[in-house]
């Protein structure tokens, strides 16, 4: 069975440039994998709750609920066949009627810093835009000169933010900017001194989870059809650090760092938690098969156990 123009192929999607990129890609990879027309895929769009509302961190108004819940709405009405996501924007534990089907090649992990050069270079008691707060507690650990102020939008509202002089740098994704065709903007900051976010630079695609023998055929056949564009070398490392993060009880208000590469031989994980002004500060690493699920939720025990209370209390823990 074929998508036709009659019944295509439902792709949920926010309205905003970077996720209508995210979901034109989605698209492209679809119709390259089966031999489709583009008319076989079409974009559903809905205004994300997170979307609304802008003058305040995703932390105080509901958290990474706010960019899923519509979309999440839509698939359990069968108003769409599936949903695109950037996945550091979905929270770790999802409904149990979904299913993350597809996991796209991941693009560069990196953050970018606008406005300056380097962390070094930003000017004494500057003030940094941003919302998140590991982005927030990361550069407060490494310049504790420096004025966090609350920074939200999508790329073009932020950049228009900083070019009005509400803040002197921001930060943003290097994957985002590439997505929207932006890669010459602002400075790449390199891993080995900058830590990502779980999940940075990866789309993934949920749609309703095959349950048993009464599964509607419909589900099936799109499950099929999203597995072909699922990557396993992002798929593991992706959902290596969604697990790490579901191991530390992380959500919305924890600053967590955390990055994975994939190798023939095993994950290797390296993690980074903050208190949230950014004093204090806890980094280690582990490899683990790829088979190991356990190997994120050691390091969880292990960092937890290791860190300062600041830390701590971010955190509800293994199994929170």
């Amino acid at each position: 069975m074929t998508p036709s123009s009659d019944r295509p192929l439902r792709l949920g999607t926010r309205r905003s440039p970077l996720a209508l990129a995210q979901a034109e890609e989605t698209r492209a990879r679809l119709c390259a994998a089966h031999g489709w027309p583009e008319s076989a895929v079409e974009l559903v769009t809905v205004i994300a709750s997170g979307d609304r509302v802008q003058d305040r961190p995703l932390s105080e108004i509901g958290g990474k609920a706010l960019w899923t819940k519509e979309l999440d709405a839509w698939l359990d009405e069968r108003r769409i066949d599936a949903a695109v996501h950037s996945m550091k924007d979905v929270e770790t534990v999802r409904p149990a009627f979904l299913t993350i089907a597809a996991i796209l090649p991941r693009e560069d992990v990196r953050d970018v810093l606008v406005g300056a050069a380097s962390i070094a270079a930003i000017p004494a008691g500057a003030r940094v835009g941003t919302s998140a707060p590991r982005r927030a507690a990361q550069m407060l650990h490494a310049r504790p000169d420096v004025t966090v102020l609350t920074f939200r939008g999508n790329v073009a509202t932020r950049i228009a933010k900083l070019a009005a002089g509400e803040a002197d740098v921001t930060l943003l994704a290097a994957a985002g900017l590439a997505r929207l065709g932006e890669n010459g903007v602002g400075t790449p900051l390199e891993c080995d001194d900058w830590m990502p976010a779980p999940a940075q630079g990866a789309i993934g695609i949920e749609c309703r989870a095959i349950l048993g023998k009464a599964q509607d055929d419909r589900d099936l056949q799109v499950h099929a059809w999203l597995s072909a564009i699922d990557h396993p070398p992002s798929r593991a490392e992706v959902m290596a650090e969604r697990a790490l993060l579901a191991a530390l009880g992380g959500n919305c208000h924890s600053p967590v760092a955390v990055l994975c590469r994939h190798g023939d031989d095993g994950i290797d994980m390296r993690a980074a938690l903050f208190s949230e002004d950014g004093a204090a500060r806890i980094e280690r690493s582990v490899r683990f098969a790829p088979d190991d699920a356990d190997g994120p939720a050691r390091l969880a025990r292990e960092m937890l156990s290791a860190a300062d209370p600041e830390i701590v209390r971010l955190f509800a823990g293994p199994g929170g």
